[in-house]
């Protein structure tokens, strides 16, 4: 027999779309876009809005703030995700658009979540209707807009980079939904102890709707147990483990990898053990890790300590032979090792320099400097230096000094 808690689920939508903000004064952890007097704020009272994207994290509340910008205006709403949504459909949704502008003088917005996964021609069937603000576009993308939406677009939209709930808001979050009787699961008369909720919110890692995911999980599991106080060891046994957010194909990728070079760099070795496991937590393929610590051995170390290179490569031969969880212990070896020792970057500085003068044109090799293979060769030069000019440069270049002690 389905218990009275089932019965709810079935018929009600989930707990996060259920305790989704109808109003700016319920939606929390964006203030600086959202608060009286902001800009994005300003352009939603006044009803001077363009068009514009949300960039952030999953469960940051991109979706919620279209829904409520809409809802503040007078204007018409129409939802769509691009992985489920063809160009085709857009368009007819444009078309629409453009009679209710002429029949009701009301105009539409059109919010596509995800919008990063159009592809280029998609994006581009877009750029007419915006220019012409035949509709109010809102995307929503987890990726950099500035990677994935078409530049010719995104000149014509306002970007707003959403963050990730802090901790504090997410208590705040689950503990309404917790008590609240209409929406959330107050019915219930469950209550949550302190390292429960800091475990839940560690959990959701800044997103609000896997936080609230959590707590509907665990709310059923502690109902059907018969237990009133929602525990840490429960909270534990109900989620089963802590899955970090990583995206090893999107900028989170780079925003780590990047923040543990700079690091390596820093010569901050405990700064660059923790972004080396935050990596390795997340599933980041510890090749991919080796192989960016030989890049730095020569790149930042070079000279300065000639072992350095040795090390890294044997580093990334250990990872190829061991695999994890074992290769973690090699990497770290390696880490510790590039963060503490000497920096030089004259070799890749020289390089670079090198590099601007090798732009400047497929200048010919000195005869000097070309191997005589055949008689005719040596007879017209090949091989032989001139006194007069010893310099082992094209003649367009001259002399040129890169590499600086």
């Amino acid at each position: 027999m389905m218990d009275l808690f089932e019965e709810r689920l079935k018929k009600q939508a989930p707990l996060a779309d259920r305790m989704r903000p109808t109003t700016f004064d319920e939606f929390l952890g964006q203030e600086d876009l959202t608060a009286p007097g902001s800009p994005l704020r300003r352009a939603i009272d006044s009803e001077h809005i363009g068009s514009l994207i949300f960039w952030g994290p999953p469960g940051s509340g991109k979706t919620t703030l279209a829904y409520l910008i809409a809802h503040s205006m007078d204007v018409f709403w129409k939802e769509f995700s691009a992985v489920a949504t063809s160009i085709n459909d857009v368009r007819q949704a444009i078309y629409r658009a453009e009679e209710m502008i002429k029949l009701k003088e009301k105009r539409t917005v059109i919010f596509i979540d995800e919008i990063h996964r159009f592809n280029k021609a998609q994006q581009d069937a877009l750029l007419p209707y915006v220019e012409k603000g035949a509709i109010i576009l809102i995307g929503a993308t987890t990726e950099n807009p500035s990677f994935e939406v078409i530049t010719p677009l995104l000149s014509r939209l306002t970007v707003y980079v959403v963050k990730p709930m802090g901790r504090e808001v997410l208590e705040k979050i689950l503990l309404r939904a917790l008590n609240d009787e209409n929406k959330g699961l107050g019915k219930l008369n469950l209550t949550i102890d302190n390292k429960a909720l800091k475990y839940l919110t560690s959990y959701a890692d800044g997103d609000a709707r896997s936080a609230l995911n959590g707590l509907e999980f665990a709310a059923h599991y502690f109902y059907n147990i018969g237990q009133k106080n929602i525990d840490e060891n429960g909270m534990q046994k109900a989620l089963k483990q802590h899955v970090l957010h990583y995206d090893k194909r999107g900028e989170e990728h780079y925003n780590l990898i990047s923040a543990f070079i700079k690091c390596l760099r820093d010569s901050d070795t405990d700064a660059a053990l923790y972004w080396l496991a935050r990596m390795i937590e997340s599933g980041e393929d510890p090749k991919f890790i080796a192989r960016r610590m030989i890049v730095f051995a020569s790149e930042d170390i070079g000279n300065a300590d000639i072992n350095a290179l040795q090390l890294a490569v044997s580093v990334a031969r250990a990872v190829e032979f061991v695999g994890l969880p074992e290769a973690r212990i090699n990497l770290a070896h390696g880490v510790v090792y590039l963060a503490r020792t000497k920096k030089s970057r004259t070799s890749y500085d020289a390089l670079m320099r090198a590099t601007e003068d090798a732009k400047k044109g497929s200048f010919g090799v000195p005869l000097g400097l070309r191997n005589p293979v055949t008689e005719l060769m040596k007879n017209i030069g090949y091989g032989q230096q001139n006194d007069e000019r010893k310099s082992n440069f094209p003649e367009e270049i001259g002399f040129a000094k890169y590499y600086h002690e």
